[in-house]
């Protein structure tokens, strides 16, 4: 075990305990509730930064923060906003269409949280997880290998389409984001963005992963 590995897991555990320590949820709900936005975005900050570590971590056995780590982090707090407003949205709009008959489970929290997940998964999920898919690229491109005067098609071409709708959109939503997910929407509300930063951790990996074969296969 390397020191790294110490490092990662006993911040993760500091963090678990502050979420749970009964006095500090208590300073944590309450952000939560009333600066929803800006919790979802230091959430994400911190626990998708993480899961980038860990990531790199699995791929090449080193702990680095890569060039761009900045970069990164911040396009993970973007997502964290957009995501606090994407549950919201399909929250609401699935509990609707449950209440007004469109979707059947009235009454089911479990048919609420499998319909919100499925239904986000397989609309909104695609589309966010190619936005990550061209940033980290991007950023690849821009402070690793150093190039300058990059432009979209630039990023674009170095982007491997196939191995991310064979993968990344095909396998790992049906068999992993809408069961992981389901499981999220059936935790108080408070708690959903919290989980789905968590959750970062393993998209991470799963991008990083993707993102390391296609470059073993070229």
């Amino acid at each position: 075990m390397k020191k790294g590995d110490f490092i990662w897991t006993l911040a993760l555990i500091g963090i678990i305990a502050f979420l749970f320590w009964p006095q500090t949820n208590k300073i944590f709900v309450n952000f939560t509730t009333n600066y929803a936005y800006l919790a979802g975005f230091i959430k994400f900050i911190i626990l998708a930064s993480m899961g980038d570590l860990l990531a790199y971590r699995i791929v090449t056995n080193e702990w680095k923060i890569r060039n761009g780590f900045l970069f990164r982090a911040f396009i993970w707090g973007f997502l964290g906003v957009i995501i606090v407003l994407i549950f919201k949205i399909f929250g609401v709009g699935v509990q609707t269409a449950i209440d007004t008959g469109a979707l059947p489970g009235s009454g089911y929290t479990i048919a609420f949280a499998f319909f919100t997940s499925a239904i986000m998964n397989l609309s909104f999920a695609p589309t966010m997880m190619a936005f990550h898919r061209i940033t980290d690229t991007y950023a690849d491109l821009r402070f690793i290998e150093k190039r300058k005067n990059l432009k979209l098609n630039h990023v674009l071409d170095e982007v491997d389409w196939n191995n991310f709708i064979s993968f990344v959109v095909i396998i790992t939503i049906p068999g992993f984001w809408i069961p992981a997910h389901t499981i999220t929407f059936l935790l108080p509300s408070e708690y959903r963005v919290l989980m789905a930063a968590f959750l970062s951790i393993a998209l991470g990996a799963i991008l990083s992963f993707a993102k390391a074969k296609n470059k073993q296969r070229k």
